[in-house]
């Protein structure tokens, strides 16, 4: 679980003695060999372990011969011979962690068990073999030295059943990578130049090449539709269930599902560059990332298995001196307690699990992490700075207020308005021809065009004059508006921006343009406040349309009239102030101020630039998705504090228990194998805790 070590081949991590994961997840699923090889090692370590239990417990059973025999050289020799394979071979891979451990000079947990099971077998060895050797204080009520090879073996089998149990979840947190890459199809239906259709691998399509997508089909890559009309299933990138609408224009994204219609497409990504390409890459990278958070389980780990081995010392010379007879043989089995009760595996597995499982879970909601330091950071915010267009707003103007004058229909004031506008390269210009458009409106050819910078534009249609823009060209023009003054106070209170028009010299009537409040923004902002969070919203728009939008919203603090290049220093200033920031925006311009957030938010939505800037990437690009990042970001930190505590009270309370600190109280003694029962336990829990984050509700 330490990122930081690379290696060209498999191998064990040589500081925490773990495997080392592949940085890539394949498609096909190969099969875990470790996991397979500990399955295979625990099943049979544990078929040798219950008879050696049962002759263990034989003093408990009915039968004298039992115990006789239990308590017989030929018995010990039978343990001997079911506890070598179980012990030697079954934990043949924790031996050999445990000594690199010491080698590369980091104990792990790897170290306690290897000298813990080791120990326990091999006095037991030298005790069946040449019992003559040890003194009387090592000898039990028979006059024989005890023999631990149960102890060993079921030690062994259950730490191996942790190890395999650890290994299924972990292998499960890479389902996530797996399904997404198992959504993208293998094949593409390519078009020739002469029309007709080619099958071809994916590997195949290159960037202009024409796409033709059938009814119920996988998107093969990333591109924009050219020709027809469907509906497609987006949920595997945005979580959101509810298919969208896709017409000549519109983005397609690899690996979402065509519902209904036929279309054609052109790629505009393929390969490595797709959408899901590289969230597949984001989203195993954040895995492998560790969060600050994990400083704190590193330093303890880095004096905590040097301080158990020094207790489990000072356990046995403490029994040795002070504990009743067989005094060693106390000290004996309560050191080896204590080196298998503490094992740190479960302090080890605290912080990783859960990121894996959070940021796995984070991209089936359209949520993508760049790394686990941003995954604790945005637990933190305490300020979200919101860019408007784009973001709160829907980033494309529309009319949404019609209002003629002098005698003049709609119609008329909007064919007036879009002839003019046919010729004119303004940003409302494309409002205005849209909504000419979805009203079935002629726009009719327009002669001495003419454009006033910062006023208007001007021209004749079918020998009429008409001209279009703000106040000041009425008044260049001589034209009266004084009849809608109250009509222009309301549109600018509601955030629209009026367009004057006239006809023939007299005001044909006014256009309000606005860009749309994209839904459920007023839900969402409030639900961010609720969790704690001041939002900001961050324009540059004139102050009364932003003003308009925010009180919309609900939204309390604006900063309008921003240019782009002031946007990052909007950020350093609520910084300054002691604020945690996140930043949300979409375009180039955002991208300076989202790199200086502590954490910059990009909609999936914008551009490269503002998503390579961003520590968190939403798929979708809307504001539910901002929610669900800080409900991801605290259900993880608060998961990984829940696994620290487990980890640490669990060693805190155990150890003292092994050592035999309640023996002098309540005469109560923990063995070796209730230890190792212990251990595993404590790992199980730290894992399942982990794995609930898979169910965890973000939306």
């Amino acid at each position: 679980m330490h990122p930081e070590v690379i290696r060209d081949h498999p191998g064990n991590c040589p500081k925490c003695g773990m495997t080392l994961e592949p940085r890539t997840v394949a498609l096909a699923d190969e099969g875990n060999p470790e996991l397979d090889d500990m399955t295979r090692r625990f099943w049979i370590s544990a078929a040798l372990s219950v008879p050696l239990f049962l002759l263990a417990m034989s003093e408990m059973l009915p039968w004298a011969w039992a115990k006789t025999f239990a308590g017989s050289r030929v018995g010990g020799f039978v343990q001997f011979f079911l506890a070598s394979p179980a012990v030697l071979w079954g934990g043949l891979p924790f031996f050999q962690r445990a000594w690199a451990s010491i080698v590369n000079r980091h104990p792990n947990m790897f170290t306690l068990i290897g000298i813990g099971t080791g120990t326990a077998y091999g006095f037991s060895v030298v005790a069946l073999l040449f019992p003559s050797l040890f003194p009387e204080a090592f000898r039990g009520h028979s006059g024989q030295p005890p023999l631990y090879f149960e102890a060993a073996a079921v030690i062994t089998a259950l730490v191996l059943l942790g190890q395999v149990m650890e290994l299924r979840a972990r292998s499960q947190t890479s389902g996530a990578i797996r399904a997404l890459l198992g959504m993208a199809p293998k094949t593409a239906r390519r078009v020739r130049p002469d029309g007709s259709d080619e099958d071809v691998s994916l590997a195949e399509v290159h960037i202009g090449d024409l796409v033709r997508v059938r009814p119920g089909e996988k998107i093969p890559v990333d591109g924009n539709v050219t020709e027809g009309r469907s509906s497609v299933d987006e949920s595997m990138v945005t979580g959101e269930p509810i298919p969208v609408e896709k017409e000549p224009g519109s983005r397609v994204t690899g690996g979402t599902v065509n519902a209904t219609g036929s279309f054609l497409m052109k790629a505009e990504r393929v390969g490595e560059q797709t959408l899901l390409a590289q969230i597949v890459k984001m989203v195993g990278e954040a895995q492998r990332s560790r969060a600050p958070i994990q400083r704190l389980a590193d330093a303890v780990s880095a004096w905590f298995v040097p301080t158990v081995i020094l207790i489990a010392i000072v356990t046995f010379f403490a029994w040795a001196r002070f504990g009743p007879e067989p005094s060693y043989i106390y000290g004996l089995v309560n050191a080896i307690g204590v080196l298998i009760i503490a094992c740190p595996c479960a302090l080890g597995l605290a912080t990783p699990m859960s990121i894996m499982v959070g940021t796995g879970r984070g991209a089936t909601t359209g949520v993508l992490v760049k790394n686990a330091e941003m995954l604790e950071s945005m637990e933190k915010v305490n300020t979200l700075v919101v860019d408007k267009t784009g973001t709160l707003t829907e980033g494309k103007p529309r009319v949404v207020t019609v209002l003629p004058s002098n005698g003049q229909s709609e119609a008329d004031l909007l064919k007036a308005a879009a002839t003019l506008e046919r010729n004119s390269e303004h940003p409302l210009a494309a409002a205005v021809l849209a909504e000419a458009k979805s009203r079935s409106i002629d726009v009719s050819d327009v002669g001495d065009f003419k454009s006033m910078t910062g006023k208007g534009i001007s021209g004749t249609s079918q020998g009429k004059s008409a001209a279009l823009g703000n106040a000041a060209m009425m008044s260049d023009l001589g034209i009266d508006v004084s009849a809608v003054t109250a009509d222009l106070e309301r549109l600018r209170g509601d955030g629209q921006t009026a367009i004057f028009v006239s006809i023939q010299g007299k005001l044909a009537g006014v256009l309000g343009i606005a860009d749309r409040i994209k839904e459920g923004a007023q839900q969402v902002i409030a639900e961010i406040k609720k969790q704690g969070i001041h939002v900001v919203m961050l324009t540059g728009d004139n102050r009364t349309t932003a003003e308009a939008v925010a009180r919309k919203l609900g939204i309390n603090e604006i900063r309008a009239d921003v240019l782009p290049e002031e946007k990052r220093n909007v950020v350093k200033e609520l910084q300054a102030s002691g604020r945690i920031v996140a930043m949300a925006g979409d375009g180039v311009n955002d991208a300076p101020a989202l790199a200086q957030a502590t954490v910059g938010i990009a909609m999936g939505t914008g551009t490269d630039v503002a998503m390579e800037s961003a520590g968190v990437t939403l798929v979708k690009g809307d504001l539910q998705g901002i929610l669900r990042a800080i409900r991801l970001s605290r259900a993880t930190m608060k998961n990984i504090r829940q696994n620290l505590f487990f980890a640490f009270i669990y060693n805190v309370l155990g150890v003292p228990v092994a050592a035999g600190l309640l023996y002098p109280v309540f005469g109560l003694l923990l063995s070796p194998m209730l230890a190792a029962a212990a251990m595993s336990f404590s790992s199980v829990s730290v894992i399942a805790n982990a794995l609930r984050l898979r169910s965890v509700k973000l939306g």
